[in-house]
């Protein structure tokens, strides 16, 4: 009995598993090791025991086991969510409870990861009665995402003008556009290439004669190689370029709301809100119109406007030319026996803006919605006025990641609103421009860049093919097309549909955000780039990442 217990003691065999998606690991601890052990060590290391013994526990029936074992499993998926969120500190929670009417409406991460504008430090004193600063409506401006997107369309389109094609070794496909503007006596160039597209203007009289297509690409970047570039003949061509110049120009827009209580500080309280308050429902009234979902035939953001699978209602508004769709999670669907309310997240989680109204003094954690794609949050705090100003004024504060540029329009000091139109034009100037600087973000720039790699060769061998069929090419215009340069209207292949495709599914795009791939088969963990045009008839590219119960989004 004393050698067993030695044999025991100097090399025990423990086998631990983590259930979900972090797979199993056996664990080995050897001497008198002082690792405790659990339940769930004693029923696995039975498990994996011989069937005979003499130990109480091993005479137990299978079904107690199995009982014990799905018992185990449950307990440990259960406190997955705990594991992923970010908890507020308990300390610090009770604190902040008792503190009362001076918190601030944005704490830092922990990690410090996130800006905060305006900073915490000039918050002392944002009493509505103070003068206002900053409060410039003309000054309001909407940003461009691509400012040079629509070059080809205003100067190119309704002049003479040739295009060009090429391979550079080291640069890939190019794309160059060239226009003699007579009147002003000058050449008007673009050359497309997978980092960027360079555009310029040369006065003619720099050059004693019409001057090559390779020269003009040299002067635009001087890393173009190549010696020679193809005249593209295709009739049609002028279309496939503007549509892959302004493949990243989009009218609509979409944005999730959050809804947060007093004392609610994690995900699963402000996501598992139902009721609204009188108050928010004011504020709602100030963004859009809340309309039946039902039959929408406007920008539905991804919605459901057929069967009801996202709710009844919604919140829309145009804005200066522009569509846009709020998601409001107190309108989407509730799930009870989920307190991950993944049918909301599935929606607010893939927006790159979020929008939260606090009602109530509770300040709202930069990180603690978790998400691959939700970049910036505008904070909004209706505040209570003295009584010689009459009414209530709200309180505005934005947070975004630190790899965001910052947007305008510059929130005013101190940062309060009175005028509800101006409430509006303010917060909608801001939730646009808040989109487009979050395009710049690494994440996003890295995808954005694979996209455009992928149309512009998509773009270069439709070109090519054509001209070529134009020329009567007999040795292309007899053999099929492949897949990748079928024309728009044979099948499924084509610039068009390779465009659409491009934007629709990028099937790696994980790699690019840097989040672990994921088992294929299971196509609810996959990110995609969707392309609304082809489902809601706008012409918005909407990065998409499905939520999964083993995953955040």
């Amino acid at each position: 009995m004393e050698r067993e217990m030695r044999n025991d003691m100097s090399f025990s065999r423990k086998r631990s598993f983590t259930f979900g998606a972090y797979g199993g690991v056996d664990r080995f601890t050897c001497g008198d090791g002082t690792r405790p052990e659990s339940v769930e060590d004693n029923i696995l290391e039975a498990l994996d025991s011989p069937t005979t013994g003499s130990k109480p526990f091993l005479s137990s029936t299978n079904n107690q086991r199995d009982a014990e074992l799905f018992e185990i499993i449950v307990k440990l998926q259960g406190s997955r969510i705990d594991e992923q969120r970010c908890e507020f500190p308990l300390p610090l929670k009770s604190q902040l409870l008792h503190i009362g009417a001076d918190l601030p409406l944005i704490l830092p991460s922990k990690l410090g990861s996130y800006w905060i504008d305006p900073p915490l430090e000039k918050l002392r004193d944002v009493s509505p009665t103070s003068s206002h600063h900053g409060l410039d409506p003309e000054s309001y401006d909407i940003m461009e995402r691509d400012g040079e997107a629509k070059i080809y369309h205003e100067f190119f389109r309704s002049r003479y003008h040739h295009s060009f094609i090429a391979v550079d070794p080291s640069l890939g496909p190019l794309v160059l556009s060239v226009c003699l503007e007579e009147e002003e006596n000058k050449l008007r160039v673009i050359l497309r290439m997978k980092e960027c597209s360079l555009h310029g203007t040369f006065s003619s009289s720099l050059f004693t004669n019409m001057p090559s297509a390779v020269e003009l690409a040299k002067r635009l970047c001087d890393k173009v190689s190549v010696s020679k570039f193809d005249v593209v003949s295709y009739l049609k061509a002028p279309d496939l370029i503007t549509a892959f110049d302004e493949h990243r120009v989009s009218s609509n827009f979409k944005f999730g709301v959050l809804y947060q209580k007093e004392g609610q500080f994690t995900e699963e309280d402000i996501l598992s809100n139902n009721e609204e308050s009188q108050k928010f429902r004011e504020f709602l009234s100030i963004l859009g119109d809340t309309i039946q979902l039902q039959g929408f035939t406007g920008f539905r953001g991804g919605l459901d406007v057929c069967h009801g699978q996202t709710g009844n209602e919604a919140v829309f508004t145009s804005f200066n030319g522009r569509e846009i769709m709020f998601h409001v999670a107190t309108k989407l669907p509730y799930t009870e026996a989920d307190p991950q309310q993944l049918q909301r997240k599935r929606h607010i989680g893939n927006d790159i803006v979020a929008l939260v109204y606090q009602d109530g003094q509770t300040p709202f954690l930069c990180d603690v919605i978790k998400s691959h794609f939700l970049h910036c949050f505008v904070v909004v705090r209706r505040v209570q006025r003295e009584e010689t100003a009459g009414g209530d004024a709200y309180q505005v504060s934005v947070t975004a990641r630190e790899d965001v540029p910052p947007f305008g329009p510059v929130i005013p000091d101190p940062p309060l609103f009175t005028d509800h139109l101006q409430l509006r034009e303010f917060l909608l100037t801001k939730l646009i421009n808040a989109e487009i600087s979050c395009y710049k973000a690494e994440q996003f720039s890295r995808l954005e860049l694979r996209t455009r790699s992928s149309l512009l060769e998509s773009l270069h061998n439709e070109l090519f093919t054509r001209s070529r069929c134009m020329m009567e090419d007999t040795s292309i215009a007899a053999a099929p097309p492949s897949e990748s340069m079928r024309g728009p209207s044979e099948g499924s292949g084509g610039f068009i549909e390779n465009f659409k495709r491009a934007i629709r599914v990028r099937s790696h795009s994980f790699e690019n955000l840097g989040v672990p791939r994921k088992n294929a088969g299971n196509s609810s963990q996959k990110a995609k780039v969707d392309k609304d045009a082809e489902s809601d008839g706008s012409g918005t590219a909407e990065l998409k990442d499905q939520a999964s119960p083993q995953e955040e989004t």
